[in-house]
């Protein structure tokens, strides 16, 4: 019962996924309208040329009795239908071309675009291969089952009816014999279709996990090597690949039982018609032309049955591919912005949080009635063990997540009634993980001020003392660099990612350890350039080292989601709690690692 149900639900799934299709494709019916017709002429003109053989075949009476004016004539009439139909189906592979890779264009621009406003939960909780693989692999597998399905589907149904005409304007008998065997077909095409979706989605999703595998372990080669875990990762690839191998095998030996059973019904068709003609030919009620004519129909009635079921195979894969990516477009997009969402100006840095709740996974709490007020230009520093909640505070602040409970205010204004777009473009980002762009290096630090001055731009370098370095560069600030970031170290990627904020200027300031990669000379200048940079800005940083933030106006404790100590560095050291003993803590570090 329980086996039933799923093969019904994945029955409605798969015809849904056909309904997204040619509703798809309905935005280019002009295509599909042009490509019947033209496969119709096509159909058409092919059928007609045996009936013109059966013609000349008859005009030839025997030895010395061959009407050489009539076969010249059938001769010509065979070759300009042969050139109409070569015409007819080089333009009905243009329109289903252009038709197939329209429809491509537009659904992986759909995908592309969903990813754009998915939630961060969605991307964290999915391997990045995976998403890839959806968007590039199954949509090309895609495009090649649907290319291939209209290619030979309307060309395919078009000959069965033209053929079937054809035999009935020759002899009724015979064409009867034709359509009483041909039957089998479906049932083979059938058996097939039902068994072979469910393995080419199977086989879809193993190759979205193989894609996952190695673009993790591409992005991380380096830590695979360092803790000597090739063998492993080797290993996990051969048991993922043995997956697809076995996913691949199953189906295409379901698929490749289409070829040779479908050819076992032409025979048995082609030799039915045979055996029926040549004693209707005996008996003197079909010509031998004609007879040469119904033998050539046969061939062409049984062929599109044929490749209609290979189609069918390939079609199952097509549709299966689609449904994944139809499943990434449906996803549910982050919460939309309000109608009337405002436009967050005259940014002085007001902040305030009131009374927060947060949980990644719900039933597992991780922030808790959090409460904040910041003042225009205050320095804001959260610190706290790792898992605290301190990288979670800054993903609310910018509204990469939505609060689970309370509100978050910046200018009185609740986040949630202004636009995404002004409310980031208020922060400037500085984090520990960098961010590059393929591109050259005045396109990652213009990147927030594609406008700014070359001047500027310089002046930001110089202030963030990357300036140098980039000098040193073959071609300075036309470097082409990748999103790796290259040849460059880890320090040097930050201080373009730092330069970039510079060059913004935002009115408020995130820094995430915005220096961790650093050396300690150069980060006494960077940190004197942040000290120019958020005077009169308010920033929140986010730091381990407690003796970065000695400045800050006020020191956030956190501890399991809570705020469990608040105020500036004096005042908590005379307090003698949790940050008292976290200061000590790392004080204590540094001089044992000195010594």
């Amino acid at each position: 019962m329980a086996e039933k149900n799923m093969t019904e639900k994945k029955k409605v799934k798969q015809s849904e996924t056909l309904k997204k299709v040619f509703r798809h494709l309905g935005r280019y019916r002009i295509f599909v309208v042009f490509s019947i017709l033209l496969a119709t002429v096509s159909v058409a003109l092919t059928l007609y040329i045996p009936k013109l053989t059966g013609y000349a075949v008859d005009y030839i009476l025997g030895a010395g009795a061959v009407n050489f004016p009539g076969v010249f004539r059938v001769m010509i009439q065979i070759g300009v239908c042969t050139l109409i139909t070569a015409l007819a189906q080089w333009l009905m592979n243009v329109c289903n071309n252009k038709m197939t890779y329209q429809v491509v264009q537009d659904i992986r621009n759909e995908a592309f675009r969903k990813i754009e406003i998915l939630p961060l939960k969605y991307i964290d909780g999915h391997p990045y291969g995976d998403i890839v693989s959806r968007v590039i692999a199954d949509v090309d597998q895609f495009a090649d089952g649907l290319l291939m399905g209209f290619t030979q589907l309307f060309t395919g149904a078009a000959t069965i009816v033209g053929t079937f005409c054809f035999m009935l304007s020759v002899n009724v008998t015979i064409t009867f014999v034709v359509v009483l065997i041909t039957p089998v077909s479906f049932v083979v095409a059938n058996f097939i279709a039902r068994r072979t979706f469910a393995m080419f989605r199977m086989q879809s999703e193993i190759r979205g996990e193989q894609t996952g595998l190695i673009d993790e372990m591409i992005g991380n080669q380096k830590v695979v090597q360092a803790f000597g875990r090739g063998d492993d990762v080797t290993e996990r690839f051969d048991k993922v690949n043995k997956k697809l191998g076995d996913a691949y095998l199953r189906a295409t030996f379901f698929s490749s039982i289409t070829n040779p059973a479908t050819r076992f019904v032409n025979s048995l068709v082609y030799t039915g018609v045979g055996i029926t003609g040549a004693f209707a030919a005996i008996n003197g009620s079909l010509s031998v032309g004609q007879l040469s004519s119904f033998l050539s129909y046969a061939n062409q009635y049984t062929k599109p049955f044929n490749e209609i079921s290979g189609v069918v195979t390939e079609f199952q894969n097509a549709v299966a591919c689609a449904q994944r990516i139809f499943d990434l477009i449906e996803e549910e997009p982050q919460v939309p912005e309000p109608d009337n969402a405002v436009e967050l100006r005259d940014i002085r840095g007001n902040v305030e949080a009131d009374h927060v709740e947060f949980s990644y996974v719900p039933g597992q709490e991780l922030i808790r009635d959090f409460n904040l007020k910041v003042k225009p230009g205050q320095k804001i520093a959260i610190v706290g063990p790792t898992g605290c909640g301190k990288t979670t505070l800054i993903n609310l602040l910018m509204r990469f997540y939505d609060v689970n409970g309370g509100s978050i205010a910046v200018e009185g204004t609740d986040i949630r009634e202004l636009t995404r777009k002004s409310l980031r473009a208020g922060y400037g980002m500085v984090l520990q993980d960098t961010w590059l762009k393929t591109g050259t290096i005045r396109d990652n630090i213009m990147m927030g001020r594609p406008d700014a001055a070359e001047e500027e731009m310089i002046e930001a370098a110089k202030a963030s003392h990357i300036h140098g370095f980039i000098r040193r560069l073959p071609k300075g600030y036309d470097t082409w660099i990748t999103e790796d970031g290259g040849g460059l170290s880890q320090g040097q990627k930050q201080l373009l990612c730092i330069a970039r904020v510079m060059l913004c200027r935002p009115p408020m300031l995130i820094l995430d350890e915005a220096t961790s990669s650093i050396d300690t000379r150069t980060e006494m200048r960077i940190q004197a350039a942040f000290a120019k940079l958020m005077e009169g800005r308010t920033t929140f940083i986010v730091a381990h080292r407690l003796s970065t933030i000695r400045e800050a106006d006020v020191i956030l404790v956190m501890k399991d989601g809570r705020i469990i100590e608040q105020g500036n560095h004096d005042s908590l050291l005379k307090q003698g709690g949790f940050y008292k003993h976290l200061y000590e803590s790392q004080f204590a570090l540094a001089s044992e690692a000195a010594t």
